[in-house]
């Protein structure tokens, strides 16, 4: 059993996965409350399956790119647990488990995090026989600079707002495809997924000098 989180933003997220099936999972906005409402959501989630500490073979949590409190909260909880039931710990950058719910997508995908102050974390990724691949690094940006770059019809996902989306829509007109805001959701089970395949590879992070990925100096919140 995988336990899987995320609390990169302002949506945290929560999943239980067996290798086969996502057997639980919960997302839900949060005002910046994950300090309180991360562990009873946890314990909840656990108790609700039956499933005792115990049985859990390793923990997958979302690096960030995100926000600076919501990533220390997160990954201080999965190191915690990582270090008092002695099992792996796996990191996966966020914007990575985002683009891996677009499995149907074939052509360029750029996956995008609100980041404060009207920027967003983004990062392009392709499809290589089979595997996402990102294009280039994590970065801090706009949606002004993004469409600068755009040559060709592009799937943009993520935290996209009405706004947003009609920005895209009107600077690159066909070549912008937005995606639902439920197919954008960012989802737990996801992560999960790539850290179940990361575990069976032992494809594992030290817990003492796994850190979070931040995009810029952090700023006290």
């Amino acid at each position: 059993m995988l336990l899987a989180i995320d609390t990169a933003t302002r949506m945290p997220s929560l999943a239980l996965y067996d290798g086969e099936r996502v057997l639980a999972e919960e997302t839900w906005r949060s005002a910046n409350g994950h300090t309180v409402e991360l562990m009873p959501a946890l314990v909840r989630m656990l108790e609700r399956q039956r499933v005792s500490p115990s049985e859990l073979r390793g923990i997958a949590v979302a690096l960030g790119p995100g926000s600076f409190t919501g990533l220390r909260i997160g990954l201080g909880v999965a190191k915690g647990l990582a270090l008092t039931l002695d099992i792996p710990l796996i990191g996966i950058p966020t914007l990575d488990a985002l683009v891996y719910a677009q499995s149907r997508k074939r052509g360029p995908v750029c996956a995008v995090l609100r980041a404060g102050r009207r920027r967003v974390a983004a990062a392009f990724y392709r499809r290589r026989r089979g595997q996402w691949r990102r294009q280039g690094d994590y970065r801090l940006t706009t949606f002004d600079e993004l469409c600068a770059e755009i040559a060709t019809r592009t799937f943009f996902c993520g935290e996209i707002d009405a706004q947003a989306a009609e920005l895209l829509r009107e600077r690159l007109g066909a070549k912008a495809v937005v995606a639902s805001p439920a197919y954008s959701l960012r989802r737990a089970g996801y992560l999960a997924e790539l850290g179940w395949q990361r575990l069976e590879r032992g494809e594992v992070d030290d817990v003492a000098t796994l850190a979070p990925i931040y995009l810029r100096h952090p700023a006290i919140e």
